[in-house]
């Protein structure tokens, strides 16, 4: 039923894509074309109900940073996420990273906390899921959801909860942790908490996705929604000019700063022992790479270009939940094929099962963000949080007194 399931994600993913043939598939665009009609519509009501001020958007007294994008998936958030609360953090602010915490599981007990002001204990229903409060993550990974966990992980000295309800999520962070900066992980379209910050990030590779709203296509939202960004990241750049797409994104937002980055690697390291090898190592190695992402093909595209020989890539959907069945059947293929070497993701590295016979080491290729272009624009904007008196925004101050 699992592998079922998985698999029918994956077709579901070749049909947006247009990528899968057949009358089926050929059907099942049909029908999704049809339902992106109607959930294009439900955007922009949506959207008009929060600007005419017919939706209430909550404010909690700090500055929050919203980081996320267009499309689904695959821009890079993540290291994003951790850029910026490794700066802010090194610049003397106390972020909290809230996430939703994408298919992690509930807890069965939630966990206790005593309230900061009266010591007495925080009812279960105002209680996130406290990742981190700075130190050591707090809870395992299928109920953090790997990415929050991931940030934990990396990110001593920052907060990171998890909750749907990211206002709850924010509340808890100011109240019982001290943060004096939220940082909303994939917030662009989560209103119900105002964002002083609007950063948008925009793949090099595909700026609008299949260019079709969902479920037809990738676009949360219509391209011209770009409009709502105050800062536009565009990520995983090559080096090439930027020209032309600039010029595209500037027809849909003409005020904007741009910066121009790539998400570079920088090490392998051992999921199991933590053992770093530099990238070189990869060089002429025969290597098997699995992920569950959701662009594999930049992931498989970056171990090339490292000068690793790719025997093979088994592909996953985005955050699946590996289980020892499959880790231990693609271990035997590895094997069978005289392996060198497995590399995998940061994120999926946390979901990873030990094999039952480690015959393969298995590492992870870290990450992380290097600006190309707009190293300026980058000062001046971390300038902007840090120099804050104070943690309520004016304009936000303003807009609670009406």
């Amino acid at each position: 039923m699992r592998e079922t399931l998985n698999e029918l994600e994956q077709w579901g993913t070749e049909v947006i894509f247009g990528r899968a043939r057949g009358f089926r598939a050929t059907v099942m665009r049909i029908l999704l074309w049809a339902l992106s009609g109607i959930y294009r519509i439900g955007v922009a009501v949506r959207l008009k109900c929060y600007r005419k001020g017919a939706k209430y958007q909550h404010y909690l007294g700090t500055q929050v940073i919203s980081i996320g994008n267009l499309t689904v998936g695959g821009t890079g958030k993540t290291p994003m996420v951790e850029m910026f609360a490794r700066t802010l953090r090194e610049r003397g602010r106390k972020p909290a990273i809230l996430s939703r915490g994408y298919k992690s599981k509930r807890l069965g007990k939630p966990q206790e906390w005593l309230r900061k002001s009266n010591g007495l204990p925080i009812p279960a229903d105002e209680m996130p899921k406290v990742v981190s409060a700075g130190g050591e993550p707090l809870i395992k990974v299928r109920y953090a959801g790997d990415e929050p966990w991931m940030l934990a992980k990396n990110l001593p000295g920052v907060s990171v909860i998890v909750d749907k309800n990211r206002v709850k999520g924010g509340s808890f962070a100011v109240g019982e942790l001290n943060a004096d900066t939220l940082i909303l992980d994939d917030g662009l379209q989560y209103l119900n908490l105002a964002h002083t910050t609007d950063v948008v990030l925009v793949d090099q590779n595909s700026p609008f996705g299949t260019g079709r709203i969902l479920p037809r296509g990738t676009l949360r939202e219509p391209a011209k929604n770009l409009r709502r960004a105050d800062y536009i990241f565009i990520t995983k750049c090559d080096g090439s000019s930027n020209e032309q797409l600039i010029t595209k994104m500037r027809r849909y937002n003409r005020h904007a700063e741009i910066i121009e980055c790539t998400h570079g690697p920088q090490h392998l390291e051992n999921i199991f022992t933590g053992e770093q090898l530099p990238l070189d190592y990869l060089q002429k190695k025969y290597v098997a790479a699995i992920s569950g992402i959701a662009v594999p093909q930049s992931f498989e595209k970056i171990l090339k270009s490292l000068g690793a020989r790719v025997e093979f890539h088994r592909v996953f959907s985005d955050h699946h939940t590996f289980n020892q069945k499959d880790i231990d059947r693609f271990m035997n293929r590895c094997v069978r094929r005289d392996i060198e070497l497995i590399v995998t993701t940061e994120k999926d590295a946390v979901r990873f099962p030990r094999p039952a016979e480690l015959d393969v080491p298995i590492y992870f290729l870290r990450i992380e963000v290097d600006i190309l272009k707009g190293m300026d624009v980058w000062e001046r904007l971390i300038d902007r949080i840090c120099d804050k008196k104070g943690n309520i925004d004016p304009i936000l101050l303003r807009q609670m007194i009406g």
